[in-house]
């Protein structure tokens, strides 16, 4: 069994850690200090009351559920999640909530952007971007293609480390003419996802299962303790750390979604973590995880997510705004500075956003938690606006995807 982390470690994996140093860039920004973007403050105003009437119009009840991939699965008015369940229908809660998981898992893994040439058709109809994703993924989980056996509703280090290129392009539909972004490097994560997985049978159970995260849970939760959202984070940084690529390394831990900030060197840490696919995939865990029994604390100590759609939404609306003419005309790795900035700028709004939002919406924070803020909200708020501002409705910049960080 691998080391207990380090301090340093376990506090870069902590939310509270993302919050701290993405609040740290916040202020350097609204001091004018920050070297790549300028924030107005006062646009805020504009983007609560858009979220706020995007959340109505979604939700009019305004029973918003959790920000999570299960949102996804219903695109097109296809209740793909109910052809799960009747297929589990004869499983114990127990096997019901590990099949979920790994699904949850598997797709959140493979929900890095898609890029603007690619699509999914199932059906009659086409799904792109997040949602074609999703699609793509819950049709190869059906047909049991991450399977060992090839005949069950199941994910293990055994079928992950079998998947090839080939299989994956074939499932996502995949040619000359449908190119997906980071094909290959997401073959790489999830075979690296595999031998992760082997290599932790006290997180993920002897065959090397996702879905043992549930038993680890039940276990806790029967042992008196009590599981927050962080918790289940930590667990999943810790269990899933070898299968980001080669990037920030502290005390001999591969930190994954983690980058420097050199303006913030010399008064602190100079790291800023952001943990983006697995907080995603945090989020995405807690309510198979709930429905089954366990109950998951604290989800609002999880942080907002800095992708395209919640950092589109303030850069299209004038909240962050860059300070070279030119900047958003230019293409970016995701570890550049600028990025960095922009994604961690993200964050902080969000948590400055959504009490606005609740105020508009009539709801206390604790009845709206960022969650749903996130899912009501201002991921569909940057979609769009972004759709009023670029044909296609694409983001408001450009980033070189590996498959693993958008």
């Amino acid at each position: 069994m691998p080391e207990t982390p380090s301090s340093r470690v376990a506090t870069l994996r902590s939310p509270k850690t993302i919050r701290s140093q993405c609040t740290r860039v916040l202020e350097l920004a609204k001091a004018g200090k920050a070297p790549h973007f300028m924030v107005d403050e006062a646009r805020l105003s504009f983007v609560a009351d858009m979220v706020a009437n995007v959340t109505r119009a979604a939700y009019p009840t305004l029973n918003v559920p959790f920000h999570a991939r299960w949102r996804h699965f219903g695109v097109g008015g296809v209740p793909r999640e109910r052809e799960l369940d009747s297929e589990l229908a004869f499983e114990d809660a127990s096997e019901w909530a590990r099949a979920k998981i790994d699904l949850a898992v598997v797709s959140v893994l493979l929900d890095a952007g898609a890029g603007p040439e690619w699509s999914f058709h199932e059906g009659g109809q086409t799904f792109a971007r997040s949602e074609g994703l999703a699609v793509a993924s819950f049709r190869m989980f059906m047909a049991c293609a991450f399977a060992p056996d090839k005949t069950s509703f199941r994910i293990n280090a055994d079928g992950l480390e079998a998947l090839t290129v080939e299989k994956l392009a074939c499932g996502f539909q995949v040619t000359a003419e449908n190119p997906l972004v980071g094909l290959e490097g997401r073959v790489a994560l999830l075979q690296a996802l595999g031998r992760a997985l082997r290599a932790r049978p006290d997180l993920f159970g002897p065959e090397g299962r996702p879905g043992f995260l549930f038993d680890i849970c039940a276990s806790a939760q029967a042992a008196g303790q009590n599981i927050s959202a962080a918790d289940l984070l930590e667990t999943v940084l810790e269990g899933f750390a070898p299968i980001w690529p080669g990037r920030v390394e502290v005390d001999g831990e591969n930190m994954g979604d983690v980058w420097p900030y050199a303006p913030l060197e010399g008064s602190g840490e100079s790291l800023v973590p952001f943990h983006k696919l697995s907080q995603w995939l945090t989020y995405s865990l807690i309510e198979p995880i709930e429905a089954s029994g366990v109950k998951i604390a604290d989800v609002g100590g999880l942080t907002g997510l800095p992708e395209y759609r919640n950092g589109g939404l303030f850069l299209d609306a004038g909240v962050i705004v860059p300070k070279a003419s030119d900047a958003l005309a230019k293409e970016y790795a995701p570890g550049d500075e600028f990025i960095v900035e922009w994604r961690a700028l993200t964050v902080a709004l969000l948590d400055a956003v959504a009490p606005l939002v609740c105020q508009r919406l009539g709801k206390t924070e604790a009845e709206f938690p960022l969650a749903k803020v996130l899912e009501g909200g201002t991921w569909a708020a940057g979609r769009k606006i972004a759709a009023e501002k670029r044909e296609g409705g694409g983001p408001p910049l450009r980033i070189v995807s590996d498959g693993t960080v958008f």
